[in-house]
């Protein structure tokens, strides 16, 4: 079994800037909850408000009748579920909060969406460092990415090589296993595209090209050279060619850019422009269509979801030869693969420091690197003409990608390898907790939660501010010589803000009662810590131990 790491933001459509980590955690989660195999469903949030947001939002999905919740002050329910899933990277934040209770405890399972990011780089390579174990695991997303995040592992472990002479290396699992869709939801029949062609105004006989997602010329997709190819095909085809871009732009910046650049590059097809945030949009774009283009070239891509759903709504495709399609879309099958070049590598050194000295924004990072990328313009526009000249290639082409998008990147196909990993990442744990356990039963000594060095026990950490530390032989005097008098004071006192906020380190009001009834019986002299312990429970005893400090803060007991 699985908890989801549950934020409403990562799992949600609603958000006026759209991001593909947002559609792709949406439709997983959906597709995680239809086709789980486990009657249980184990949600990890870390806002109480977000339980009644998931249990609205899934109230539709009877998968979530038997949901149960759990929050950072109840995290060792984990250990119930085994694994817990996160939308993201970052496992090595929580491979920390799991190494304060044990590394065995359960397993981490993350995800790349993006990996150009510095938060994400760095999440990346914090993986060496962290306590991630050989029983944690982080999905990705296609085979060149998996590739990158090898790259910047051996990067950080040559550094380390260098600096430290580190020997041992120890990392998660790194499956790739692609994102899923739900492809009936791409399914349209001839009525639904009779009138979405006339909500376009467009009969049957013009060819209507689609790209859609984020309008980004920097950070998606530069569309000038699907503008050129789109051009000289309508030329040489003398086909009427529409072109559906149906998406987003972040302002009115981006927008005129778009814009001019339409304008100039393919002066004799029509552009439309539809929200792409609008479902009903979406549905139009879709309907409608007759090709499919995604020309992506930026490398905060690391999947492409886009053209699966045009393959399953039965649209041959044409996209850059680029990270995730290459995985997704078979060149002359789906579609047509556009050849791309980029820079050697050890090219382009100047643009990482200018992001890492924040000379340059992520966005221009990733701007300026797509700059350095380009398609093959005559194959790309042989593509188009190919396709405008031969509706049997379209639906042959269509045909062939509905069928793969239906038998490998349905939801109902990826879901079970998920469960899959996180089986498999179970039974390493299980093994390695077994090892541990027999290690620990012939040595004698139990075993010990991890030290989190950057969040140590307090009175570890800074030992040496105080002038003395209380232990079991610290010596101890009541300040009134009688325990009810002492009872009353703290009464007063625990209705103060200034003492009442830290309810969570007080003892109970049994303990105090007993500490100072023994501290009562010895006076005039002074009692031991230990000895005022003598009526606490073994358990107890360590937390009413430090809670005499409390006391002593209170000025109801007097240290010597």
């Amino acid at each position: 079994m699985v908890a989801i790491y549950y934020h409403p933001e990562a799992y949600s459509m609603n958000n006026s800037r759209l991001m593909g980590r947002n559609a792709a955690g949406d439709s997983f989660l959906k597709g995680f909850l239809k086709y789980k195999s486990s009657d249980e469903t184990y949600v990890h949030v870390t806002d109480e408000s977000h339980k009644s947001v998931f249990t609205e939002t899934f109230k539709n999905f009877k998968q979530t009748t038997q949901t149960k919740f759990f929050s950072p002050d109840t995290i060792q329910s984990a250990t119930e579920a085994g694994c817990i899933y996160f939308p993201g990277p970052n496992i090595s934040e929580h491979s920390y909060h799991r190494s304060l209770f044990s590394n065995i405890n359960w397993s981490l399972c993350g995800i790349t969406h993006t990996t150009s990011s510095a938060a994400a780089m760095d999440a990346i390579a914090a993986w060496i460092t962290s306590p991630v174990q050989p029983w944690d695991a982080v999905i990705c997303t296609s085979t060149a990415v998996k590739k990158n995040v090898e790259v910047v592992l051996q990067a950080e472990v040559d550094s380390l090589r260098e600096r430290l002479g580190i020997t041992k290396i120890v990392l998660p699992q790194l499956p790739v296993i692609p994102l899923g869709i739900h492809t009936k939801d791409f399914a349209y029949s001839t009525e639904q595209r009779v009138k979405a062609r006339e909500k376009i105004s467009t009969g049957d006989d013009t060819l209507v090209v689609l790209y859609t997602g984020r309008l980004s010329f920097h950070a998606k997709a530069h569309p000038l050279a699907m503008y050129q190819a789109l051009e000289n095909a309508a030329q040489v085809t003398g086909k009427e060619v529409i072109l559906i871009e149906c998406g987003w732009h972040s302002n009115e910046y981006i927008e005129k850019a778009f814009a001019d650049g339409a304008k100039l590059a393919s002066p004799s097809v029509k552009v439309i422009t539809l929200d792409g945030r609008v479902a009903k949009n979406r549905e139009t774009a879709w309907a409608s269509a007759d090709v499919f283009c995604s020309l992506s070239d930026n490398i905060q891509e690391t999947f492409g979801i886009v053209p699966i759903e045009a393959m399953a709504a039965g649209l041959p495709v044409v996209v850059s030869d680029w990270d995730g399609y290459k995985d997704t879309v078979r060149d002359g099958v789906d579609g047509f693969r556009i050849p791309t070049i980029a820079p050697a590598p050890g090219l382009a050194g100047d643009l990482a420091y200018r992001h890492a000295l924040e000379i340059d924004t992520y966005d221009m990072y990733c701007g300026l690197s797509s700059s350095l990328v380009a398609v093959h313009a005559q194959k790309l526009t042989q593509a188009f003409i190919e396709l405008f000249q031969s509706p049997e290639l379209r639906k042959k082409m269509g045909d062939a990608g509905r069928l793969r998008a239906t038998q490998d990147y349905d939801w109902r196909t990826i879901i079970p390898r998920y469960e899959e990993l996180w089986d498999e990442q179970t039974k390493i744990r299980l093994a390695a907790k077994k090892a541990l356990e027999e290690g620990a039963k012939k040595s004698g000594k139990p075993l010990a939660p991890l030290v989190w060095p950057a969040r140590l026990d307090p009175t570890i950490g800074f030992a040496n501010y105080p002038t003395q530390h209380l232990t079991l032989a610290t010596e101890l005097t009541l300040t009134e010589p009688s325990a009810e008098k002492n009872l009353v004071k703290l009464a007063q006192l625990k209705k103060l803000a200034m003492v009442n906020y830290a309810n969570y380190v007080f003892p109970t009001d049994d303990e105090v009662r007993l500490v100072f009834e023994i501290a009562e019986k010895n006076l005039p002299n002074s009692s031991k810590a230990e000895d005022l312990l003598s009526g606490c429970s073994a358990q107890r005893r360590p937390h009413v131990l430090r809670s005499l400090a409390w006391l002593c803060k209170l000025g109801l007991l007097q240290f010597s």
